[in-house]
């Protein structure tokens, strides 16, 4: 190894291969104990997931993720690539799609306990979880680094608990079966893309940090693996992921923006009545920005001003309409 890698990964603290294989691999060792190991703590963190989810109780969702196994079969995608078994890597795929079955299914069943569709839009768990940024991927990164690393490290697993805090793999789970069970698919779609985007963070991570490690090299790697094309196909996916993440943060900063324009420009509107005043922010639905006002009797200043300042800061394809209450709406672009 290099002097920069045995800076971070000393020779010292550097588990051997065997004991991360066992520590990774469910296909190794005590392969029953480790799978029914798995399952239980897995239904079991799902449960508590949702349940937190549904009561928008942090504290009960960080005890799911604490207890929650799937870093273990995603971060074996990465060991397998690695050490190039390509058993390994199916298996741990294989596992992590029985696990997102399960906590999907549990979220269905749990949906039956959701008072109203509209409910979920005001959860701050749900909120957070159904519509992921470019930030969200940045941060599972870094999680996947420190999770490669405590793993790399006998002297850093005591880090362990709080990166799987932090990669948060169960609750988006949840959340897209509690949404789906309810018909909010988009609400489900984020929360998926969000699980995913955690996904491919950690085996990229994880995969840097083995190599890093030089487990690559290891007698009990496969010589014949053709691992350059497996980091492609991990690189790939990783980017289809990156993509809509980074298009949905910049449609997130778009709209906040255009928000306050909005908001800006209609109080500059009513400034001149003394009676007048805007209830609460701007709601989006789609392409369509409305905001709620009230003013004496109605009336509203000449709605030609209005329509002229918006279409300054906001683009033609988005309309604005201004709700003066009693059913009234004003299209004003």
């Amino acid at each position: 190894m290099s002097r920069l890698t045995q800076t971070l990964i000393p020779t010292s603290q550097r588990p051997t291969a065997e004991a991360l294989d066992d520590a990774l691999a469910l296909s190794v060792g005590d392969t029953l104990s480790k799978r029914t190991g798995f399952l239980i703590m897995l239904t079991l963190s799902g449960m508590i997931a949702i349940a937190g989810v549904l009561t928008d109780s942090t504290a009960t969702v960080i005890g799911a993720m604490i207890i929650a196994p799937l870093g273990t079969p995603i971060l074996g995608i990465a060991w397998g690539i690695v050490t190039g078994h390509l058993r390994l890597v199916v298996s741990s795929i294989l596992w992590v799609l029985s696990g997102v079955g399960i906590v999907i299914a549990l979220g269905l069943v749990f949906a039956v306990f959701v008072a109203t569709p509209e409910s979920l839009s005001t959860n701050s768990q749900v909120i957070g979880r159904t519509s992921p940024s470019l930030m969200d991927l940045m941060a599972a990164l870094a999680t996947g680094f420190a999770g490669g690393f405590a793993m790399c490290r006998k002297d850093l697993s005591a880090v362990l608990p709080g990166v799987a805090i932090a990669i948060s793999l169960v609750p988006p789970l949840g959340v897209v079966g509690v949404c789906a069970g309810q018909g909010q698919w988009p609400e489900a779609l984020g929360a998926l893309v969000l699980f995913l985007s955690n996904v491919f963070a950690l085996v990229i991570a994880g995969s840097i940090v083995f190599t890093m490690a030089g487990y690559a090299r290891d007698p009990g790697s496969s010589p014949t693996a053709n691992r350059r094309r497996a980091y492609a196909i991990v690189a790939t996916l990783g980017l289809i992921v990156a993509v809509p993440l980074a298009a949905n943060s910049i449609a997130s900063i778009a709209v906040a923006r255009w928000s306050v324009d909005i908001q800006n420009t209609t109080a500059d509107w009513l400034d001149g009545e003394t009676d007048g005043h805007i209830h609460g922010a701007v709601q989006w639905s789609g392409l369509t920005a409305t905001i709620s006002l009230t003013t004496p009797d109605g009336s509203t200043p000449p709605l030609a001003e209005l329509r002229e300042e918006v279409a300054k800061s906001i683009p033609s394809y988005i309309g604005v309409i201004v709700d003066v209450g009693q059913g009234t709406e004003l299209t004003v672009q």
